[in-house]
């Protein structure tokens, strides 16, 4: 249950963190503009273009943390709203990510060395609902996005024909387009921002990868950052649990037994983790 005291945290951490990306922005564009005056001071094409080159890439460092002071500052401003509504649940970092990418749904997932989920945070139910038949079905963008280090975008009967599993059940959720973009930081990909429905004045636009850039650059793999985004992520560890002790139960490999349980999910129209709580609690045992 959301308390007042708890808002207030992450108020101020959200706070901070805006503010201290700005000051690394604005420090990367000093160090840009200093490299622009030294390029028109270049006597030489060549020292031209090393300083011009150098100035790039700090233009592009500030423009990240730009982008993470603005998300961690939009935070700010939907849980101050959020103060006087009397509502239970506490705002979603995840909302804000979905609005940058010009949409209301869309969902981080973190996979592991097996490309499994292992942990999920989403903008709202669509997205969530989206990424679960994912789970359960061994086949969608995210996956794919992961798995080849690349963006993966499907329009309409395109759904279908890419995964025929998981094309018809999110059609059925109402969605018409899905982007995987994924989250690389230094050769490694550590999953996928997947964005439902965007709006076309972004489609094909490098607004996805910028934004998965950020969250993987200043919330994931950062030290200073928040994998959690502020509670609003799921973990899988129920899930990887229950899959353990069916796995003793039946003496079969742990994947096998992750598999029954996804299975067991998707005929009861229900989440994995639904289902592993069941089989923690010792009121189900699958046979």
């Amino acid at each position: 249950m959301a308390t007042a005291d708890g808002a207030h945290d992450r108020m101020a951490s959200a706070e901070r963190k805006a503010a201290v990306a700005r000051a690394r922005s604005a420090h990367e564009t000093s160090r840009a503009e200093r490299q622009e005056t030294l390029a028109d001071e270049a006597t030489t094409e060549v020292g031209r273009d090393i300083h011009l080159r150098i100035a790039a890439l700090h233009r592009s460092t500030a423009g990240r943390h730009s982008t993470a002071a603005r998300l961690q500052g939009e935070y700010v401003t939907r849980l101050a709203a959020w103060a006087g509504t009397g509502e239970i649940a506490l705002p979603l970092f995840m909302t804000g990510v979905a609005e940058a990418c010009g949409t209301s749904s869309a969902a981080l997932t973190l996979v592991g060395a097996t490309l499994d989920q292992l942990a999920l945070a989403a903008s709202d139910d669509s997205s969530r609902a989206a990424q679960e038949l994912e789970f359960l079905l061994g086949e969608g963008p995210a996956r794919d996005a992961t798995s080849q280090a690349r963006a993966v975008t499907a329009v309409g009967s395109a759904l279908t024909d890419r995964w025929p599993g998981y094309g018809p059940a999110v059609t059925e959720l109402g969605i018409e387009e899905v982007t995987a973009v994924p989250l690389n930081m230094s050769g490694t990909c550590v999953g996928a921002l997947t964005i439902f429905d965007p709006a076309p004045r972004l489609a094909g636009s490098d607004t996805f990868a910028e934004v998965a850039d950020v969250l993987t650059r200043t919330m994931i793999l950062n030290p200073d950052g928040d994998p959690g985004l502020y509670g609003g992520t799921d973990l899988r560890a129920m899930v990887h649990q229950a899959a353990g002790m069916v796995s003793v139960h039946l003496d079969c490999p742990v994947a096998d037994a992750l598999e029954q349980i996804k299975a067991r999910a998707f005929a009861e129209g229900t989440s994995a983790h639904s289902v592993a709580e069941r089989i923690l609690r010792g009121e189900l045992r699958l046979d």
